[in-house]
C-alpha cells in the first residue's frame, strides 16, 4: 500500500463539462460521470496511493466513489475548487494522519495507474510539486508533503500560478495520460487515442450508436 492520499474534486454533473454540450448533447452529464469514474478507478488502482477522497455534492458521484472504496465527502464550504481541495486535504489527514497529499483533476479518462505512480514517486523528492496539462497552462496533479504546505491554485493559468509560488514542476515526466484532461471534443479525441477507461468507452459507444 502506498503513502499518498489523493483528493479528487468532482462538480455536480448537471453543470459539469459544459464545453462538451455540442458533442455529447443530453449525454454530457453521463460523459462527465464516466470521466470521473475512470479517473477515480485509476487512482484507486495505483500502488502508490494509500486512499482516495472524492469531494462532491453530486450523490451519484458520491455513490460511485463509495463503490470504488474511495471516501466521498461533501463540497465544503462551497466556495470553489481550491477551497474544496483544502477541505478534502483536511479530511485526508484526519483519515490517514501523516500521509502526503495529492490533488488530482477528475477529467482524466485515459489515466493509467502506472503514470500516476511515476509522478507521485518523482514528487517525493519535493515539498510541493505539480504536473501541467498537455497545453502547459493548467494543472492536473498537485502534491504536497504536508497538509500545512498544501496550497492549491487551480483555475485559469494554474500552472503559471503554481510556478510563481515556487512549486516544482515535474516537466521531464513522460506521463501523457496524466496530462490529458478533457474539456473539448478535440481533447477527448486525443484521450481516445491514448486509450480511455471502460466507463468512457461505454458512453462513447452509446453516442456513436445514436448518430
Amino acid at each position: 500500500m502506498g503513502d499518498w492520499a489523493v483528493v479528487i474534486p468532482v462538480k455536480r454533473l448537471a453543470v459539469a463539462k459544459s464545453r462538451l454540450a455540442d458533442f455529447a448533447g443530453g449525454h454530457r452529464p453521463d460523459l462527465a460521470f464516466a470521466f470521473a469514474s475512470d479517473t477515480v478507478s485509476a487512482a484507486c488502482a495505483c500502488p502508490e496511493v494509500l486512499g482516495v477522497i472524492v469531494v462532491t455534492d453530486d450523490e451519484s458521484v458520491a455513490a460511485l466513489a463509495r463503490s470504488l472504496s474511495a471516501l466521498a465527502v461533501p463540497d465544503e464550504p462551497g466556495a470553489g475548487l481550491n477551497q474544496a481541495l483544502v477541505h478534502g486535504a483536511g479530511m485526508a489527514q484526519d483519515r490517514w494522519p501523516g500521509s502526503a497529499l495529492a490533488a488530482l483533476s477528475s477529467d482524466l479518462p485515459a489515466l493509467r495507474p502506472v503514470e500516476l505512480g511515476a509522478a507521485l514517486r518523482a514528487a517525493r523528492d519535493h515539498r510541493s510539486a505539480f504536473v501541467a496539462d498537455s497545453d502547459g497552462a493548467g494543472t492536473t496533479l498537485l502534491t504536497s508533503a504536508t497538509v500545512a504546505g498544501f496550497t492549491p491554485r487551480f483555475g485559469a493559468g494554474s500552472a503559471a500560478a503554481h510556478r510563481r509560488a515556487g512549486v516544482v514542476e515535474l516537466s521531464a515526466l513522460d506521463v501523457p495520460s496524466l496530462r490529458r484532461d478533457v474539456d473539448t471534443s478535440a481533447d477527448l479525441a486525443v484521450a481516445v487515442g491514448l486509450g480511455v477507461g471502460t466507463s468512457t468507452q461505454e458512453v462513447l459507444r452509446i453516442l456513436c450508436a445514436a448518430t
